[in-house]
């Protein structure tokens, strides 16, 4: 290639966000320099390829992807930037460009703030490698900016995400605050209220559907990836599924706590991430108003575990979900058998690894167990009544506490705190280190202390309203006791709310959990 006229010239511009608050970065002013640099050396200019608001760490640009199309088509011989960094940030993708894909493809490059020109023997491209690490470490440098200042953010009880949680909108005084939705809200209430019935997370996905309520995903224009794809759709078309509840019912931001950091970018050049362990999540409580009262969402945890029923069984049974292997301690599932027309239990465990005799089959009618268990409930109920109905009245009726939820809570502050006490001792040597001075450490020490201080006060709280939730309304639970023992046919929501777990032995015995202690 011989003689300017001989090269035809792509120009690439590329601007990122984090770059967006530097004039000489602007398009207008890069475009205006590469412009008269190719006025000046009489290159023939084919096209331009500009890419506003990508950043530099990966190469998927519309723009840089649309011009590497046209060098495999012959359509350019030669690339121009304002310098290295715009062509990327990426040490290794910009070395393996520079030094591979661009010789092989007899591609010159110049990079003009650098003086880099892969036409030329010069120094400038010798210590290239050494400028694109330099762009790399910005880019990581920014990235940890941006990090630590939304983990600040977060902590300060703003919400920083792009998108609302189903059943908030942003508020349009203050983008960090989440207001309530009303449409929203309407549906978030059907759910927990189907849950409180004993529905399972499949029964109220079907239940929304049949109604026709708009899903999350119909009022938001996702973007899908691929293996989701036909899931997303059908979402965005009105189906509602498991997951989707589930993730609503277990959503601790409808009692009015903020809770962000639940995922991680796994390094700041690629945009997958990564679930952050549940005592990594940022949890600020009532930051907003609050859709579920906190009682009753706590409830809701509790009875999860036993609205279990597998999406693929057609047929519904009365105590699924709250059988367990009284020898292994593993579900007991039911399953229906066509030739006989009947219903047999079989331990869980021992379906899956019968080969290796860990348990025994625990096969039972399960007609006749629900009969007999039926059967049993009721008399315990009635033993109950009756000495209750000599005192003046039901008494404190002590639940077992398997709502985690408050306990997670407190967890998860008195984390929080240690977090904080680590960050102040630090202050306290970076002071006596001369690291920073007097002002400094007292101005930041104060902070910390005082964020100590209102999570010991919201551990107190929690500490109270857990003392609070392990008894419930004793008239609701002596409600629950008398429709149980006037129905022929006992409700779900009944046998849940009297009933914790069902022991079945291989010898037949029956062990059953209520969640009332008897006296």
């Amino acid at each position: 290639m011989n003689g300017n006229s001989s090269f035809n010239v792509g120009l690439y511009i590329r601007l990122s966000r984090d770059d967006g608050n530097i004039e000489s970065d602007s398009i207008v002013s890069q475009r205006t320099l590469l412009n008269q640099y190719v006025k000046e050396n009489n290159y023939n200019v084919i096209d331009e390829y500009v890419d506003d608001g990508f950043t530099g760490t990966n190469f998927e640009r519309p723009a840089f992807k649309r011009m590497i199309k046209d060098i495999e088509n012959g359509k350019i011989n030669m690339i121009i930037t304002k310098d290295m960094s715009r062509l990327g940030r990426d040490y290794i993708g910009t070395g393996e460009l520079i030094e591979k894909y661009f010789p092989n493809n007899n591609i010159r490059y110049i990079a003009i703030n650098d003086g880099i020109d892969t036409f030329l023997d010069n120094t400038n491209n010798d210590i290239a490698p050494f400028k694109a690490i330099m762009n790399d470490m910005y880019a990581k440098d920014i990235s940890k900016k941006v990090k630590t200042s939304l983990h600040s953010r977060m902590k300060d009880g703003l919400y920083v995400s792009g998108r609302c949680p189903f059943g908030y909108m942003k508020d349009p005084n203050n983008k960090n605050h989440l207001i309530i939705n009303e449409e929203q809200t309407r549906t978030v209430k059907l759910i927990f209220d189907l849950a409180l019935k004993g529905n399972t997370c499949h029964s109220i996905a079907d239940e929304l559907t049949k109604r026709k309520i708009k899903t999350p995903a119909s009022y938001y224009n996702y973007i899908w990836n691929t293996k989701s794809r036909g899931k997303c759709i059908s979402q965005a078309q009105g189906v509602w599924v498991d997951t989707t509840i589930k993730a609503i019912l277990t959503n601790q931001i409808y009692v009015g706590d903020l809770v962000q950091g639940k995922t991680k970018k796994i390094n700041y050049k690629l945009k997958k991430t990564v679930k952050n362990n549940a005592s990594e999540y940022i949890i600020v409580p009532n930051m907003h108003e609050a859709i579920i009262d906190r009682n009753i969402f706590n409830y809701v945890q509790y009875l999860l575990p036993k609205n279990v029923k597998r999406p693929e069984k057609k047929r519904f049974y009365l105590l699924d979900g709250l059988l367990y292997c009284g020898d292994c301690k593993h579900r007991i599932t039911i399953r229906y058998q066509n030739k006989t027309g009947r219903s047999y239990t079989t331990c869980d465990y021992y379906r899956t690894y019968s080969k290796y005799h860990v348990c025994t089959t625990h096969t039972n009618n399960y007609e006749t167990l629900e009969r007999v268990i039926l059967d049993n409930i009721k008399d315990v109920c009635m033993k109950y009544l009756d000495k209750k109905a000599i005192k003046d009245s039901i008494g404190n009726i002590e639940f077992s506490d398997d709502t985690l939820s408050i306990k997670k809570q407190i967890e998860n502050l008195e984390i929080v705190n240690n977090k904080i006490t680590e960050n102040l001792d630090k202050t306290y040597m970076d002071r006596l280190k001369g690291i920073i001075d007097e002002l400094q450490y007292l101005r930041v020490s104060e902070s910390l202390k005082k964020d100590i201080a209102n999570n010991k006060a919201s551990i107190d709280n929690l500490k109270s309203e857990q003392v609070n939730s392990s008894k419930i309304d004793n008239k609701k639970i002596e409600k629950y006791i008398n429709e149980f023992l006037s129905l022929d046919n006992p409700t779900r929501e009944l046998i849940i709310n009297l009933v914790e777990k069902i022991y079945v032995y291989q010898d037949k015995t029956i062990d059953i959990i209520f969640t009332f202690s008897k006296i």
